[in-house]
């Protein structure tokens, strides 16, 4: 091999060795940035757009794709502790015709947090509602997705605005009563009796609790390296202060029941998609939705848990499309009689 040649073997294989390194040191030291880095790829690759909006002097986080049309815009409300790129993994099997809006809740990721704020399901519903008129997206009425906490509030949402959307899509929604005691109730009864409420399973802290917390949650059980683990506890601590708060006041009598007690008042055709083996929030809730929505579709996924977002997002999305199509197909029909 010539001098030159071998000048180029070790300036090539200098330049490979560089970023695999850099993965190396960040997978190993900064796991928490590799997490982020993750995300901003998969917008990317995705087409989602980080946008934000301020209604006076409150700021809201957001990511969209896609314009408004014929079809209805799609907003998503993510759960307790989450943020807009939890959606992610749907969006990569929606069509990138279809006008998306991920939006933080409030008080999350990108999103104004006020000490004083009304984190409430209702003061939330309020918040989610300025965001609407803020981006305009109610010109047109739109259909609503909410998962967990978020789904409490979709379901609020729409009682309290029915103007603003077409339908509605709740996935093993908050809010509502259950005959049977899901694994972290009983977990939270256990906390309380002995004092140590402090200790929330959905508020991890170390990699241990976040793998708890995981399992909670997935029926599917995730294989997790203890560097991501890390990571992910990492990105949380600076806001699990927040996140006891915002627990406590949304466990609280004022918006424990939120869901329930607003359900009557929920018009749109509504879709209800949960996990059967859902330990968060009991799948029993599905049936209460459907005894007091009227033309209520409820689809209980077979060996699915809480977070039916990760572990079957390509059928959750072609649910939700099957749904959009079935109103569409009834509303032509309508039109035509």
């Amino acid at each position: 091999m010539d001098l030159d040649m071998l000048n180029m073997f070790v300036i090539a294989s200098g330049t490979l060795a560089i970023p695999i390194l850099a993965f190396v040191a960040s997978f190993l030291l900064w796991p928490s940035a590799l997490i982020r880095i993750y995300y901003w790829y998969w917008r990317r690759a995705l087409g989602m757009q980080v946008r934000y909006a301020n209604y006076s002097d409150y700021q809201f986080c957001y990511s969209y794709r896609g314009r408004s049309g014929y079809r209805p815009s799609i907003l998503m409300l993510h759960g307790f502790s989450a943020h807009k790129d939890m959606w992610l993994s749907i969006v990569k099997f929606l069509p990138k015709n279809l006008h998306l809006v991920c939006v933080d809740m409030p008080g999350h990721e990108g999103t104004t947090r006020l000490d004083l704020d009304d984190y409430s399901i209702s003061g939330q519903a309020k918040r989610i509602h300025q965001f609407v008129e803020c981006i305009k997206l109610n010109r047109k009425p739109f259909h609503l997705v909410g998962t967990s906490m978020g789904g409490n509030v979709a379901g609020v949402y729409a009682a309290q605005y029915p103007e603003d959307i077409c339908s509605l899509t709740l996935i093993c929604p908050a809010g509502l009563p259950s005959t049977t005691d899901s694994k972290f109730i009983k977990q939270l009864r256990e906390l309380q009796e002995s004092k140590r409420i402090d200790r929330i399973p959905l508020i991890p802290s170390t990699p241990e609790e976040m793998a708890d917390m995981l399992k909670l949650c997935s029926y599917v059980r995730f294989k997790v390296p203890q560097q991501i683990l890390q990571g992910l506890v990492d990105v949380r601590i600076p806001h699990n202060e927040f996140y006891r708060k915002l627990f406590l006041e949304i466990v609280d009598e004022k918006s424990r029941h939120s869901l329930h007690e607003n359900m009557s008042k929920i018009k749109a055709p509504t879709q209800v998609i949960w996990g059967k083996q859902d330990q968060v929030l009991d799948v029993s809730g599905a049936s209460v939705l459907a005894s007091a929505i009227p033309d209520c579709h409820v689809y209980i996924l077979e060996n699915c848990g809480h977070s039916v977002v990760v572990e079957r997002p390509r059928k959750t999305a072609n649910l939700i499309l099957e749904f959009l199509a079935l109103l569409h197909s009834i509303d032509n029909n309508k039109k035509q009689a």
